[in-house]
């Protein structure tokens, strides 16, 4: 069903490639092969604006819960290749990177590998795009007082927290360079 429900969903996350302008410029996030429990939740946080981002809050706002559930099954399942073995462990960070990833305890949360997360309502986030998992990052650090920028989360809030922009960019560039499942499917009528 959620194969019928994506048309407003392909217009960012069905090309390659594509980039939003707010807060600032980055990649839309890669959502094929992403978690069910995972885009629900994300779906459920802009609806309830615990997510702040003006064009996925009216979208979020517009689907009923079947719908998000429905988007949320088609999308983890789209562009998965069956019978393909699930990702080893990613390779150790070296350097900065290492020391960073330590501090956060990232991998307490995302898994080793960064794409198996110990619950399912937690984002597989290696080789997602870098400057989307910047911004994400950044966006746990705000205080809640702009209407426009923002996601409540307190573990993510304190862990982000702790890094300097800076840092935080180093963290989101070595993420990114990760082996993934997580794709861009284009809508086979927009190839």
């Amino acid at each position: 069903m959620g194969a019928k429900k994506n048309a407003m969903c392909i217009g960012c996350h069905g090309i390659v490639g594509y980039q939003a302008s707010f807060p600032e410029v980055h990649k839309v996030p890669k959502i094929s092969g992403q978690g069910a429990k995972y885009i629900a939740s994300a779906l459920n946080a802009y609806k309830k604006g615990e997510r702040k981002h003006p064009t996925m809050r009216g979208i979020a706002a517009s689907l009923s819960d079947q719908d998000i559930a429905d988007l949320a099954a088609f999308y983890s399942t789209s562009g998965v290749v069956e019978g393909a073995t699930a990702l080893a462990a990613a390779p150790a960070a070296t350097g900065d990177a290492a020391a960073l990833v330590a501090k956060g305890n990232c991998v307490s949360c995302h898994g080793a590998s960064f794409s198996a997360p110990i619950d399912p309502s937690y984002p597989r986030i290696a080789g997602q795009h870098g400057d989307y998992l910047f911004v994400a990052l950044k966006s746990y650090k705000s205080d809640g007082s702009s209407a426009q920028v923002g996601r409540s989360n307190a573990i993510m809030g304190g862990v982000a927290k702790q890094f300097s922009n800076a840092e935080l960019k180093e963290i989101a560039s070595y993420v990114s360079g990760l082996p993934t499942d997580l794709k861009t499917v284009p809508e086979s009528r927009f190839r």
